[in-house]
């Protein structure tokens, strides 16, 4: 009898244990996560921490390699756009810690219309010290973007469905 209750007390335990041993970290706030993305973007490089986005997710990696990932919110999508004129580089998956545009701290002009021709973006906006510009926008949909610079125009299409690029360098200014 005392062996059973043992074993029951045991098995109890161990189901404790493994429930709250469970990662919670995707149970963040969204504006968590949007604020943990925008002081990885606004950050100098740092050897320490590197930080990514795909298009489900948030990973952070720490110095001893310890990886964590947070889920991003399931109605918007990240994507940071380095509009450029001479200078790109090829990405997929946006490194918020280490991706460099060419044109760091520079106002554009940004107009983003969605595919139904729903003005989503129409404004000013400054990049950031990585030469890049972020934007939440709602997910599982395509869009129009046009972006003027210093006399130079660009206009492309980016999507923001499953497995969609967070990262766009492909868009140069003319």
């Amino acid at each position: 009898m005392k062996k059973s209750l043992l074993a029951v007390i045991g098995l109890i335990l161990i189901l404790i244990v493994a429930a709250c041993s469970e990662d919670t970290s995707n149970e963040i706030e969204t504006q968590d996560i949007k604020k943990m993305v925008q002081d990885y973007s606004g950050k100098d490089s740092n050897e320490e921490v590197t930080a990514s986005i795909t298009s489900e997710e948030l990973i952070v990696t720490n110095s001893d390699n310890k990886e964590i990932s947070y889920n991003l919110p399931e109605d918007e999508f990240f994507v940071s756009i380095a509009p450029f004129v001479e200078v790109t580089h090829p990405c997929t998956n946006h490194s918020l810690t280490g991706c460099q545009g060419e044109l760091a701290e520079k106002k554009f002009d940004v107009y983003i219309e969605d595919e139904d021709g729903n003005v989503i973006v129409d404004e000013s906006m400054t990049s950031l010290k990585n030469g890049f510009i972020d934007f939440w926008l709602p997910r599982d949909k395509t869009y129009k973007v046009k972006i003027q610079y210093d006399g130079k125009v660009a206009e492309s299409e980016i999507s923001t469905f499953e497995g969609d690029n967070t990262c766009i360098t492909t868009i140069q200014l003319i």
